[in-house]
């Protein structure tokens, strides 16, 4: 059986190689080692970057790889961006695995931005602002010190981050009826979030079109031109399949 690497750490990735090694295929997951304690899917893991576009050519070489599903966060742009260069040296495919992002209701009081120094930019002064968008963006957010922000992350951030900040260390998923209860023991009038999609993180949207806030969504970066894309694991599944 040929070899499969996956670039995980979403819950699709775990759930493509859980259902890979089910029927089989060897699979080679890659965590980029970013969270402390990630949750681990089936199969073999590999901890740690490849040392960019190069030092990946020469491990998909080396390790006889026959694909590669690029299943990381949909904004994990330079991981991406590494995968295609290098798939492209190298002749092995690949495939991009993102799960849609979320589409606003009614009800909803959403603005795009994209980029979160546009997001950081449009904050109210005075605002109480829930930031979802991970302990690495914090350093965005320190020149706004005219807004409180209640900061959500699974790790603790490390400095810089904004001086009224008040961090929690939770992991999803989340309930609408918990959001809403934070939402209003923070007294949190925005919320600022990436449109990462999928519905272990969803609920924060719910609560916030429920108490009104204003919602400020990230857009996520376009995978890399002429790189198939799947939005949903079963077509992952099949695209794999068809070359293992």
């Amino acid at each position: 059986m040929r070899r499969i690497l996956i670039l995980g750490g979403t819950a699709e990735a775990r759930a493509l190689a859980d259902t890979l090694v089910a029927r089989g295929v060897h699979v080679i997951t890659s965590l980029a080692g970013r969270v402390a304690n990630p949750r681990l899917p089936a199969g073999e893991v590999r901890q740690g970057g490849f040392g960019g576009p190069d030092g990946l050519a020469a491990w998909l070489r080396a390790e006889r790889i026959a694909a590669v599903v690029d299943a990381t966060h949909p904004f994990a742009a330079r991981m991406t961006a590494a995968a295609a260069e290098a798939a492209a040296r190298t002749g092995v495919p690949l495939l991009v695995l993102r799960r849609p992002g979320w589409r606003e209701g009614p009800g909803d009081r959403w603005e795009r931005v994209p980029s979160l120094q546009e997001a950081a930019a449009r904050l109210a002064p005075g605002s109480r602002t829930f930031l979802t968008t991970g302990r690495r963006s914090l350093p965005v957010f320190v020149p706004r010190a005219d807004v409180w922000f209640l900061a959500r992350s699974v790790d603790p951030p490390e400095p810089p981050i904004p001086p009224n900040v008040e961090v929690v260390l939770d992991r999803g998923p989340f309930t609408v009826e918990n959001e809403r209860e934070l939402i209003r023991r923070h007294r949190l009038d925005t919320l600022v979030t990436k449109d990462s999609g999928g519905p272990m993180t969803a609920a924060k949207l719910t609560a916030a079109r429920e108490l009104g806030l204003r919602v400020l969504m990230v857009d996520r970066p376009a995978p890399p031109a002429g790189v198939p894309t799947a939005d949903t694991v079963e077509a992952a599944l099949a695209w794999v399949l068809g070359r293992s």
